[in-house]
């Protein structure tokens, strides 16, 4: 394997592990810390990054900038690292894999093709499926699409399962999408049920009942909803995305659009604070519910 400069922005829990096994396999891996919390600043340091000052040094020194972020910064980013490219005038491949509809992918393809007075970037399609490396029995899945992918082969390392979609940019976003619709959307319809159980002084009836006949969902409603906050604030706008990509599959969004607010709700509420690190995992799920149902009851009493 052909050692690379490969940028990572940024180092959150994914982008942290990433980084990391790709710096065990040999690459040079780069970012740029400036107003990165605490905690991205550790996971950098951990994994082997080199902290370059700005985003033009990173565009400038880097062979491939991976893009790994809340979803809701994604095209952001984009316009950013464009603009740095004509700065710099370094046009690395950029690969986008955050959790985002195929029309939002799209965009990103007309920005990145607007780069280098019109002549363009290359561009990579990515969507990650599964925990960060080394966190999970298996690999992380990364399925990529686009015209041009052998950029992409640099990814093929210990703890990285790379997958081949197809050479149409979106497809890998689509798939990403399904499969989150289903994992994630299925968390929060569980939390929205929890939730009204509670507000109807019904839940250790469900439990009750769950537990008799559905084992499995009850077990994960006791250990799994109170892990749910720490995600929220970033979990609420890939909702959005996945409805988008519903909707252009000429299926209802509202599904998703529902777990959009469930997650809001739960961004509203003091349980927010916490990361995946700091999360109170002797909180029951009365406990949590009932924090969920505090704050519905004080947003509905405010309308």
């Amino acid at each position: 394997m052909n050692s690379q400069t490969i940028a990572i922005i940024a180092p959150g829990d994914m982008g942290g592990g990433v980084g990391q096994v790709l710096h065990n396999a040999g690459h040079d891996v780069v970012t740029c810390l400036a107003g990165r919390s605490a905690e991205s600043k550790v996971r950098a340091e951990r994994g082997g990054f080199r902290n370059l000052p700005d985003l033009d040094a990173v565009v400038g020194e880097a062979a491939l900038i991976l893009s790994i972020l809340p979803p809701s910064s994604a095209i952001g980013l984009a316009g950013e690292v464009v603009a740095a490219m004509t700065r710099t005038d370094s046009f690395p491949v950029f690969m986008d894999c955050n959790a985002i509809s195929p029309a939002s992918s799209g965009k990103i393809a007309e920005i990145m093709a607007s780069a280098n007075n019109g002549s363009g970037a290359p561009y990579i399609d990515c969507g990650i499926i599964g925990w960060a490396p080394g966190k999970g029995p298996q690999p992380t899945r990364f399925y990529v699409s686009g015209p041009n992918l052998a950029p992409a082969e640099a990814l093929a390392v210990e703890g990285i399962k790379l997958q081949v979609v197809g050479v149409e940019v979106g497809r890998a976003s689509a798939l990403k999408m399904l499969y989150s619709g289903l994992n994630k959307g299925r968390f929060s319809l569980f939390s929205a049920i929890a939730t009204a159980a509670q507000s109807l002084d019904l839940l250790d009836e469900l439990g009750a009942e769950l537990a008799f006949s559905q084992g499995d969902t009850w077990k994960y409603l006791q250990t799994g909803i109170s892990r749910l906050p720490a995600d929220s604030e970033r979990w609420w706008p890939e909702m959005d995305e996945i409805a988008e990509t519903m909707e252009g599959a000429g299926v209802t969004g509202d599904f998703h659009r529902g777990a959009a607010w469930m997650l809001k709700l739960m961004a509203a509420t003091p349980l927010a604070a916490e990361t995946r690190e700091t999360i109170d995992t002797d909180r029951t799920l009365a406990e949590t519910v009932r924090i969920f149902a505090e704050q519905l009851k004080a947003e509905t009493d405010q309308q």
